[in-house]
């Protein structure tokens, strides 16, 4: 007898696990565990929002016309070569089902994102992971890798989870070398985070072959919304928004994007929030006999000296009411990812770690 059987490469993707958000006995738990913007989403977006609620019973406009307009006017692209999603996921997923499949590869590095394999098995495409240098990519490794095969890259820059940052020329070089057949995706969910970097909207104007990705998650604090939008060439926007859902996002939605993308204020403060506390956090967990790496996102990622050690000093943490992601998924058993806070809840995170090793030492 025929069973249902799904398409090849579901049955190996694992689960997406997010960060973790109570504590048993935890009343007011500080949720450092999935790089949410402390200081919530701009009151702008808020209100905007609010008037568009009453119009929760009528269709939103499937063009995302008002959104796109609003992103081309702050970046500084062409809205006609801009489309918008579910999260920069959805965009992630737009390109990867529309331009691979079965008996194609998909390239992505040693600690990418964990969304990567998962979108290309959800292709049926095959999945090429190569090696990072010290947790940075490694353009050569990528290029070695290539074989005609090869249909997409997928790059976040800042990277998730180390915080690490491909130079622009090294990004620039990547671009260049690629075959024209191979899609370079420069994932910038982190881009506003590192001062001066424009996610590689700059690499993707005048080439065929490059799509920026960027998401209103992060330091627009819109995460509980799912917004994100891409950039690239017109004909492979064209492409992506044939399998785009017509109704992909609500008027609630747009309408709060739209308002968070133009207030530039609000970025510049969270921005300069984000690179105060990143500082005093990264010099706290280094006193402390943490390795960590500079980044350029919100978050950064403690590395103990083992995971026994890391488990300690999560449980230290736990029971300062405090929850980081660990990321063993990716490769990081040692590791111990923790959002950027603001000033009282950075001072939180320090206290408590500080309390812990004091604790060890004695």
């Amino acid at each position: 007898m025929r069973s249902i059987t799904p398409q090849p490469g579901i049955m190996d993707i694992a689960l997406y696990q997010g960060g973790q958000s109570h504590l048993a006995g935890v009343d007011h738990v500080l949720k450092l565990s999935s790089n949410e913007n402390p200081l919530g989403a701009p009151a702008s977006a808020i209100k905007a929002l609010s008037e568009a609620a009453v119009g929760m019973h009528l269709y939103p406009p499937t063009d995302h016309a008002a959104l796109r307009d609003a992103i081309g006017d702050v970046w500084e692209v062409d809205p006609d070569r801009v489309i918008c999603g579910v999260g920069s996921d959805e965009v992630l997923q737009f390109v990867t089902q529309a331009f691979s499949g079965p008996g194609d590869e998909i390239i992505y590095t040693e600690h990418g994102f964990s969304m990567y394999p998962i979108l290309t098995s959800m292709a049926g495409a095959t999945r090429v992971c190569v090696p990072e240098v010290e947790r940075v990519v490694d353009v050569d490794a990528i290029l070695s890798a290539v074989t005609d095969r090869t249909r997409v890259v997928l790059l976040a820059n800042p990277a998730n989870p180390t915080g690490t940052m491909l130079p622009e020329g090294e990004l620039e070089r990547l671009a260049d070398a690629l075959p024209s057949y191979v899609i370079l995706v420069i994932d910038g969910a982190y881009a506003e985070f590192a001062a001066g970097y424009d996610g590689g909207i700059s690499l993707a104007k005048d080439r065929d072959n490059v799509l920026v990705t960027r998401t209103f998650s992060k330091i627009y604090g819109l995460g509980g919304l799912r917004v994100g939008w891409g950039y690239g060439p017109q004909q492979m926007i064209d492409v992506m928004t044939r399998i785009r859902q017509p109704f992909n996002l609500s008027v609630v939605q747009l309408a709060a994007a739209e308002a968070a993308v133009r207030d530039r204020n609000w970025v510049k403060q969270c921005a300069m929030l984000n690179l105060e506390q990143r500082a005093r956090l990264t010099g706290a967990v280094r006193q402390l006999g943490l390795a960590c790496d500079e980044s350029h996102a919100n978050f950064v990622l403690a590395r103990a000296a083992d995971s026994h050690e890391a488990d300690a000093a999560e449980a230290a943490l736990n029971a300062a009411g405090i929850l980081v992601r660990r990321v063993a998924g990716y490769g990081f058993p040692e590791g111990l990812r923790i959002t950027v806070g603001d000033a009282e809840q950075t001072g939180r995170v320090i206290d408590a770690l500080t309390k812990w090793r004091e604790g060890a030492a004695a």
